[in-house]
C-alpha cells in the first residue's frame, strides 16, 4: 500500500479523562502512520451531548499534547456532522437495509433484563418490521418517536484481524442493531463507519474491547456499497493482578503522570512496550527508533500487564539520561510546588541549587519525588526513618556521634573532601571503622540510610545546619537510649 494510502485515527470520547489504554490506542496509531509515512487523524466522538463536555475534550488534546503525538488536519468533532450522518441512515433506508422500530426503549430494556434473569438468550425480535402499512401509518400520524435498525442478514459475517487472525460471527448471534436513536443521534457503529469512510481510514487500530462492534460495522459498509479498511484489535491492559485496570493499577488521566514527573518520552516508551516487542531485549527506546522498529505484526494478542514499578524504573532512567540544565529545570517547578525553595531563591542560590540537583537527578524515579527523597536538603522538617535511626539510638552510638561533633565544628572551610577527611581520621584514631561513624551520621542528618554521597551531601546542608540536627537527635533521644 502506498504511503499516501495510509491513514488511521485516534477517536476519543470526551465523556471520561484520556487514561493510559487511550494513550496507548492513540500512540500505535500514530507509530503506525509515523513508520509509514501516512497520516494520523483525530476524531472527537462527542455525539453524546449530555455527558461530553470541553473540559475533557481539553483534557484529551492536552494530553495527546504533551505525549507528542501530533495529528496530521484540523480536528473532526461527530457533533457538527450529524446531518451527514443522516443522509446515510436515508440511503440505508430507501435500500430496505434499514428501518424504522417504534419500540420504547425502556420497554426493550425491561424485557432484556427479564430474559437475563431467566437465563435466556434475548434478541430483538423485528416486530417493527412486520408492521403493515396501515399501522405503520398510524404511529406516524400520532408521532410516536421511532429509532432507525440495521436488518442484518441471514449470513456469517467472516473477516481477517490484523492481530488475532480470521474471527467469523454468525448471523443468528447478531441482532437488528440500532443505528439512529429517537433524538436522531447516530449509533457508535453507523457514525463510525461513515467517518472512517469519509475520512479514507486505511486501517483501524483499537481495542479488543470494540471488536464485538467490528461485525456490525462491516455489515454497514457492505450494505452501503463501500469497502471496509483493516481492523487490527489490541491487547487489553491489565493490572499487575489480571484484572481490568482501574484506577488502583493507574488508569488515571495522563495529567497525573505529568503531575507526578513522569517524563513524556518514558511514559511513551514503557507504553509502546504494552503489547509490542521490537524482536530483541532492547527496552529504551526513543521515538524516532520506535517509528522506525514499529509493527501490527510484532504486537501480541495476549492481554498486557501495567507495572506501575517498571514505569518508574524506565522513568528514572530517562530522568538520568537528561542534560543537568534540563533536569534543573524539568524539577524546579516540583521544587517550588512542594514550598521547597521559591522562584527567588533558587535565583539566589543559584549554585547551591544546581549541586543539589546534580547530586539528585539520578535517584529520582519520578520528578515529584524531589520532596520525600531530597527534602533534607531544604528543609529541617524531613521525616527520620524511625527502623533506621533506632538502629543507633544506643549510648555507644550517639556518645561517638556526640564527641565527633566537637571535632566536627573545627572543620573549616566545610568541604565534602575536609569532612570525609576529618572523619577518617577520627575513625583510625579511636580504632573504627568509618562506617561506624558515617552511617549514624546519615540517618542523624539526611533521615535515612541511602542516598548521595554523605560528604557532598553535608556540605551542601552546611555545618551549622548538620550539627543542629545531630545535637537535636542527642537531645530528644540520648536520655532514652538506655
Amino acid at each position: 500500500m502506498d504511503s499516501d494510502d495510509i491513514r488511521v485515527r485516534i477517536a476519543p470520547s470526551p465523556t471520561g479523562f484520556f487514561h493510559v489504554g487511550s494513550a496507548r490506542t492513540a500512540l500505535y496509531n500514530w507509530l503506525f502512520a509515523r513508520h509509514h509515512n501516512g497520516k494520523f487523524i483525530l476524531r472527537v466522538e462527542d455525539t453524546d451531548i449530555a455527558r461530553s463536555s470541553e473540559k475533557m475534550i481539553k483534557v484529551i488534546l492536552d494530553g495527546l499534547e504533551w505525549l507528542g503525538l501530533n495529528w496530521d488536519e484540523e480536528i473532526y468533532f461527530q457533533s457538527k456532522r450529524l446531518k451527514i450522518y443522516e443522509s446515510y441512515m436515508k440511503m440505508l433506508i430507501e435500500k430496505g437495509r434499514a428501518y424504522y422500530c417504534y419500540c420504547d426503549p425502556q420497554a426493550l430494556e425491561k424485557e432484556r433484563q427479564e430474559a437475563y434473569k431467566k437465563k435466556i438468550n434475548w434478541q430483538y425480535d423485528r416486530r417493527c418490521l412486520k408492521l403493515s402499512d396501515a399501522e405503520r401509518a398510524k404511529k406516524e400520524k400520532l408521532k410516536i418517536p421511532k429509532a432507525v435498525r440495521f436488518l442484518v442478514p441471514d449470513k456469517p459475517i467472516i473477516y481477517n484481524d490484523l492481530i488475532h487472525g480470521e474471527i467469523r460471527r454468525e448471523a443468528k448471534d447478531v441482532e437488528d442493531f440500532v443505528i439512529m436513536r429517537h433524538n436522531n443521534i447516530p449509533t457508535y457503529n453507523l457514525a463510525c463507519v461513515v467517518d472512517d469512510h469519509e475520512m479514507k481510514i486505511s486501517h483501524v487500530i483499537r481495542a479488543v474491547d470494540h471488536i464485538t462492534n467490528t461485525p456490525k460495522q462491516i455489515l454497514l459498509y457492505n450494505a452501503l456499497g463501500l469497502s471496509n479498511p483493516e481492523f487490527a484489535h489490541l491487547p487489553l491492559i491489565l493490572g499487575e493482578d489480571k484484572t481490568k485496570l482501574s484506577k488502583r493499577h493507574g488508569a488515571v488521566s495522563l495529567t497525573w503522570y505529568k503531575q507526578q514527573g513522569f517524563l513524556c518520552d518514558a511514559l511513551v516508551n514503557y507504553l509502546a512496550l504494552l503489547g509490542w516487542s521490537p524482536g530483541d531485549d532492547q527496552e529504551i527506546m526513543k521515538k524516532n527508533e520506535l517509528i522506525n522498529r514499529f509493527s501490527l505484526e510484532r504486537i501480541n494478542p495476549a492481554n498486557a500487564v501495567f507495572d506501575i514499578n517498571k514505569l518508574e524504573w524506565m522513568n528514572q532512567k530517562y530522568i538520568m539520561q537528561l542534560q543537568q540544565a534540563d533536569f534543573q529545570k524539568k524539577v524546579k517547578p516540583f521544587i517550588i510546588k512542594s514550598h521547597l525553595m521559591t522562584e527567588e531563591e533558587i535565583k539566589r542560590k543559584k549554585q547551591w541549587y544546581m549541586n543539589v540537583c546534580d547530586l539528585m537527578q539520578p535517584r529520582l524515579k519520578k520528578l515529584s519525588d524531589i520532596d520525600e527523597n531530597g527534602r533534607y536538603f531544604f528543609k529541617d522538617d524531613f521525616k527520620h526513618n524511625m527502623k533506621i535511626l533506632d538502629k543507633y539510638l544506643n549510648p555507644e552510638t550517639l556518645g561517638l556521634v556526640k564527641e565527633f561533633a566537637l571535632d566536627f565544628e573545627k572543620i573549616h572551610p566545610f568541604e565534602a573532601t575536609k569532612i570525609e577527611i576529618k572523619v577518617r581520621t577520627y575513625a583510625t584514631v579511636h580504632n573504627l571503622k568509618a562506617s561506624k561513624l558515617i552511617h549514624p551520621l546519615r540517618a542523624f542528618i539526611t533521615g535515612n540510610a541511602g542516598g548521595p554521597p554523605l560528604f557532598d551531601t553535608m556540605e551542601l546542608i552546611g555545618k551549622e545546619r548538620c550539627v543542629r540536627r545531630i545535637q537535636k537527635i542527642i537531645d530528644e533521644y540520648g536520655e532514652f537510649s538506655d
